[in-house]
């Protein structure tokens, strides 16, 4: 959108620039409340799915200790053990439909600035967070400076950790029952591998697809201008 369209705009409303802007910010408040809000849960989520986790590997341990290891205490560690992959394997999903959402809250606060950059274009020089509203805006404005990698954005997210640590109790589980069923131990071990990786790729795989049909499906109103113009 130009600067003539956004003064025709405003013309064709009546609606003041300064009531305009307040209706924008007012907007803008409640899109970082609402981030605010789901970046907090789903961090709740990952410290209780951690919590629960440890606290029932430690509760398996003294059952083994205390029933000397029994055939029962194996029964009772694969129970255990399903029941957390379980709980992780549903934080995975919350963490990454929080990661959908941080980044409609992204794109959507971008958009916000286009609409301040009409009202003022004198202000996008001021702007170190984007005011495109496409792919190219949405990194921009996770990291300002815009010299690190994709890799380092994605391998330190909060999904490439709960898909580690459920890749990790995917590999246990599996290799334990291999090992159960009478494989041996070495059985298990790269039956245990090749799940845990397995399920390592997948994921990743299935996530980027997932955030590359967010913007197959996605009208920015705001590009991001080629280089160069």
């Amino acid at each position: 959108m130009s600067t003539e369209d956004g003064g025709a705009s405003h013309q064709q409303s009546g609606v003041p620039p300064s009531v305009r802007a307040q209706l924008l910010a007012t907007e803008h408040w409640g899109l970082l409340a609402s981030r605010s809000t789901a970046q907090g849960e789903v961090l709740t989520r990952i410290s209780m799915f951690l919590t629960f986790t440890s606290a029932s590997i430690v509760s398996v341990a003294l059952v083994g200790q205390a029933t000397g290891f029994s055939d029962a205490f194996v029964m009772l560690a694969v129970a255990v053990l399903l029941i957390d992959t379980a709980i992780g394997l549903l934080t995975q999903i919350r963490v990454m439909n929080v990661a959908h959402e941080d980044l409609m809250y992204v794109t959507a606060m971008n958009r916000l600035r286009a609409a301040y950059v009409d009202l003022d274009p004198g202000v996008a020089r001021y702007l170190m967070a984007a005011h495109h509203d496409d792919e190219a805006g949405s990194r921009q404005t996770y990291y300002f400076f815009g010299n690190r990698g994709s890799f380092s954005h994605v391998a330190g997210s909060s999904m490439i950790f709960m898909t580690t640590a459920n890749a990790a109790l995917i590999a246990i589980v599996a290799g334990l029952l291999v090992t159960l069923a009478g494989a041996g131990t070495s059985g298990g071990l790269i039956v245990g591998a090749l799940c845990g990786l397995a399920f390592l790729a997948g994921a990743a795989v299935h996530g980027y697809r997932s955030y590359q049909e967010v913007w197959r499906g996605f009208a920015p109103i705001s590009p991001t201008p080629p280089a160069g113009d």
